[in-house]
């Protein structure tokens, strides 16, 4: 299949018929304007190569990926100015950081049930103005209630996202790079990190009020979306799963420039079920190890992780380090975060996922315990940048793991429960980092992180399911 310039996919998007309120589109034609005449009977994407207008709406979700996590990380680094500007205490940072967890598992629960009712595409879009005005309203306040009520909000925007995107990419991606084009799309994303360090370090030191501007620049998210609502199609999944087999060809269609036949893959989708459901259907005898496991596994990283991403600045203000030493710090360690997506791509479609993320998380516990005990500023930057690296790959992994657990008609209600849970348990745990810092200092919080990451790795090894490199179909 001829592939075409980034410019020629733009022009054809354009230039395409007016696309329905879900995104659906006419398919492609020829240069003179004809409909193809073969049809493909096809499993939707699987087995055909990623086209320049693929590969344009996955751009459009790496961009939204960027600006989510802009704001999504930004507090982790603005923490210590906002502590010294604003004379707060360590409690008063796990106040905010536990409301924002409450607002991102609101946004994992209520995300995934929202887009199986009205689409991803539609709750990809409403999520990123929720958490790009969210944003620019806590640059602006004044009052501590108002701020933790705002980012609790953008918690939510976010994780909607999130749990909606980690769907979409699973069911708009062939089964043969599901894995990679999950990784990359993240990796790019989460390049968001770095930069958000960098702005942090050169802006926050110039006044005790520059902290803002960070919350401001969180509203650039509002491009993506004006990009996503003119381009972004919906998912021909989830539009088979509604009956609507000829907007889910259309899709396709113009997306891989061949006139796609899903009547057999239509035939295969289960009867909607509602969210009451998909809830307890988890939990029947077909799927009850997998969760059961997957609950393990979320309720064991995600709070290891987000300790890390989260409270690292702080706990190095904490430590003795300067604020401005510390924002060095946490800048070097944060390059970390798009190269661990970027090797989640690499190793994401090897060992049928689960080999990948038990060696992972094994990395990740190792290199949390030897951060734990170095003292040098040196020291801790490479052992951060080493934990930071393989925290990400596990955790995206985990991501596309979960979303080939589920059928279509539960995938997006499921992921967002797991996902939901983790948050929920990682406010649960915000109180208690105060009180092992009391207890066992530096050390002590970080040695607890590389704990957690080696708790779920035998049960992922006995009991895990491998699903990478299989159709999500052949996975149900």
């Amino acid at each position: 299949m001829a592939e075409y310039s980034m410019g020629k996919a733009l022009e054809t998007i354009g230039d395409a018929t007016a696309p329905g309120p879900d995104g659906a589109c006419a398919p492609a034609r020829d240069a003179a304007g004809r409909l193809p005449t073969q049809r493909f009977a096809n499993n939707y994407f699987d087995g055909i190569p990623v086209s320049s207008v693929h590969k344009f709406l996955f751009f459009i979700i790496m961009a939204a990926y960027f600006f989510e996590q802009l704001d999504n990380w930004n507090f982790g680094f603005v923490a210590p100015a906002l502590s010294q500007s604003w004379n707060l205490a360590m409690t008063d940072i796990a106040t905010i950081v536990f409301w924002y967890f409450i607002g991102m598992t609101s946004g994992g629960f209520l995300g995934g049930v929202i887009s199986d009712l009205i689409g991803r595409r539609k709750t990809f879009l409403c999520s990123i103005l929720v958490f790009s005005i969210s944003s620019i309203i806590t640059g602006f306040t004044d009052s501590f209630a108002v701020f933790t009520i705002f980012r609790a909000l953008t918690g939510f925007g976010v994780f909607c996202m999130m749990v909606t995107s980690q769907a979409y990419i699973a069911e708009m991606s062939p089964c043969e790079s599901r894995g990679k084009w999950q990784g990359n799309v993240a990796a790019v994303g989460f390049c968001a990190v770095p930069v958000v360090a960098f702005l942090c370090r050169l802006i926050i030191p110039i006044s005790p009020e520059a902290w803002r501007i960070i919350f401001y620049a969180g509203g650039a998210g509002l491009v993506a979306f004006a990009f996503g609502l003119k381009y972004l199609k919906e998912s021909p999944r989830w539009l088979v799963s509604r009956g609507r087999v000829a907007e889910a060809e259309a899709v396709v269609a113009f997306m891989t420039h061949r006139d796609i036949d899903l009547s057999e893959a239509s035939r295969k989708v289960e009867p909607k079920v509602n969210v009451a459901s998909v809830l307890t259907g988890m939990f029947t005898r077909r799927y009850l190890l997998r969760t059961s496991l997957l609950i393990l596994l979320f309720i064991t990283i995600t709070p290891a992780g987000f300790l890390l991403t989260t409270w690292t600045t702080q706990l190095l203000k904490m430590k003795g380090f300067t604020v401005t030493e510390s924002l060095t710090a946490a800048t070097i360690i944060s390059i970390g975060v798009p190269i661990g997506c970027f090797l989640a791509s690499l190793v994401s479609d090897r060992g049928g996922r689960k080999i990948p993320l038990a060696i992972l998380s094994v990395a990740t516990g190792a290199s949390a315990i030897a951060f734990a005990f170095m003292d040098g500023l040196a020291g801790l930057v490479c052992a951060g940048f080493a934990v930071t690296v393989v925290n990400m790959a596990v955790n995206f992994i985990l991501f596309s793991y979960t979303a080939e657990s589920y059928p279509t008609k539960m995938r997006n209600t499921a992921t967002g429960f797991h996902n939901g849970l983790a948050r929920l348990s990682v406010s649960a745990s915000q109180p208690l980092i105060p009180l092992i810092h009391q207890a066992y200092g530096f050390a002590g919080v970080f040695d607890a992180v590389g704990a957690l990451y080696l708790v779920p790795v035998i049960p992922l090894l006995l009991w895990g399911k491998r699903t990478g490199g299989k159709s999500l179909e052949e996975i149900e």
